[in-house]
């Protein structure tokens, strides 16, 4: 998986990481709404239909089930699909909310219909139940760290929403009402919802074989967006999540018993701070708009050398530039050539640190730098754009498919790639460690942990502090 987004060589067309179409969803009408999606990335899928067969090796999930003789039961749950089918791998079940109908959703994928319990949990419309309420704030303001910065120019503005608290979600039937509440905690209290549904209607850790629950809280990634790390409503979100992880652990405990339970706490990627906030410190900090690439002098002077035309970059779509590969065959160019052509002037431009060519990659023509090595990660030779783009450290986009925000993430700089690993439950002592571990370790870890085989595409390392801990 090289983004949640990458364009389809075969059919011209960008692909959502997760569609396919061959599995529609089992809610008639559910998935993409065009008209009121705010997240970018679910604008680019052109049908609603889901699977995990872009996933190109097992996962955790997939070897425990495997090792187990398809007896493990394994959940993923999540707002975003992504977020659920990932984890869940090829051989688990997956459920994700829907901002179209209100519920958790499926495809065919995993299910020909609804088990019982999915049916009657979504016909109750919890969502519903935020219908002309607001996010409010937990504690007096005067307590939090941002309190006196509400109002920021930089946070975006939503329909209604405004960017000062309180935040009203509105009406059930409003055109923005089920977005809103996944942008602020409500979203991760009807994903904990659901997920103690899923350990109660499922039965997970009633017997000896051990079962496997993915719970991926998304709200702080949507607040985080909208409206940056550093404000009053992502401090706000924070405080509600641990709570929101304290109902989820205490819930555990009275169903199954942490005794027997392996807690693993992570994230899927850090997060820079919004640009606004930079400046207010200090920094200059400041957008770049990679639509403006082609209009450039310098790519301008490039088309012309090469006899190109029409647009030589096609588009954009973090972190990959793409170039016209049509107009490159047929003038005859030598595509690496031109890879490395526009890659060497984009490497000039303000706010870029590095443009690599994808066929160098390839090639392993590149410097062996940590930067150069986390970037040999994300290559993927039929998935991968032609030319890789990091922008300068607070340097950053935001505007993806037409929707700006306040902050994003996606580069290879540590603010992007810090985030907690927490193991805990079975025994494990309480301790610090200070030194370098990788979210990839996790994976491993817990193989070790159930004696199955790690992952397939696993290169991580266990950690020996979990497992001197483990009975």
């Amino acid at each position: 998986m090289i983004g949640n987004v990458w364009l389809d060589r075969d059919s011209g067309e960008l692909k959502y990481n997760d569609e396919d179409a061959r599995y529609p969803v089992l809610t008639k009408g559910a998935g993409v709404d065009k008209r009121t999606e705010i997240d970018p990335t679910q604008k680019i899928a052109r049908s609603n239909g889901r699977s995990p067969t872009a996933i190109l090796v097992s996962t955790f999930s997939d070897e425990l089930n495997l090792n187990h003789g398809g007896r493990s039961k394994v959940f993923g749950v999540s707002v975003k699909d992504r977020g659920a089918i990932s984890m869940a791998g090829h051989t688990g079940k997956a459920f994700w909310f829907s901002k179209k109908s209100g519920e958790f959703i499926t495809s065919s994928f995993y299910y020909d219909h609804y088990p019982p319990w999915v049916a009657e949990w979504n016909t109750r419309k919890p969502a519903n139940r935020y219908a002309g309420k607001s996010w409010e704030l937990l504690h007096d303001r005067s307590t939090y760290l941002f309190g006196a910065a509400d109002d920021r120019s930089f946070e975006t503005t939503l329909p209604g929403y405004g960017r000062t608290f309180p935040h009203a979600y509105g009406d059930a039937d409003g055109k923005y009402f089920t977005t809103l509440l996944t942008i602020s905690p409500v979203g991760d209290e009807l994903t904990l919802d659901f997920a103690k549904a899923v350990i109660e209607h499922e039965g997970l850790g009633n017997d000896e074989i051990p079962d496997y629950l993915s719970v991926s809280f998304s709200s702080t990634d949507y607040v985080g967006h909208m409206f940056g790390p550093s404000s009053l409503e992502a401090e706000d979100n924070i405080l509600r999540l641990d709570r929101t992880l304290s109902e989820l652990l205490k819930f555990v405990d009275r169903r199954v018993g942490l005794d027997r339970t392996i807690v693993v706490l992570s994230a899927d990627h850090g997060g820079p701070e919004a640009p606004g906030y930079l400046a207010e410190l200090g920094f200059e900090a400041d957008y770049v708009d990679p639509k403006l690439f082609d209009k450039a002098g310098a790519i301008q002077r490039l088309k012309k050398r090469f006899g190109i035309g029409e647009e030589l970059i096609t588009t954009y779509f973090h972190p990959y530039v793409y170039l016209n590969r049509e107009a490159i065959a047929a003038r005859g160019l030598d595509q690496a050539e031109v890879e490395l052509a526009v890659a060497k002037e984009l490497t000039r431009f303000d706010g870029v640190a590095l443009a690599v060519s994808s066929s160098a990659l390839g090639t392993g023509r590149v410097r062996q730098t940590p930067l150069m090595q986390s970037i040999l990660k994300n290559y993927n030779p039929s998935r991968s754009g032609d030319i890789y783009v990091v922008f300068e450290p607070i340097r950053f986009i935001n505007e993806f498919a037409g929707n700006r925000v306040a902050a994003t993430h996606g580069s290879p700089w540590r603010y992007d790639s810090h985030v907690p690993i927490i193991f805990a439950g079975m025994g494990i002592p309480a301790q610090r460690v200070a030194r370098k571990v990788h979210t990839v370790d996790i994976a491993p870890t817990l193989s070790l942990i159930v004696g199955a085989k790690p992952p397939s595409g696993s290169f991580g390392e266990a950690l020996s502090e979990v497992l001197g801990g483990v009975p």
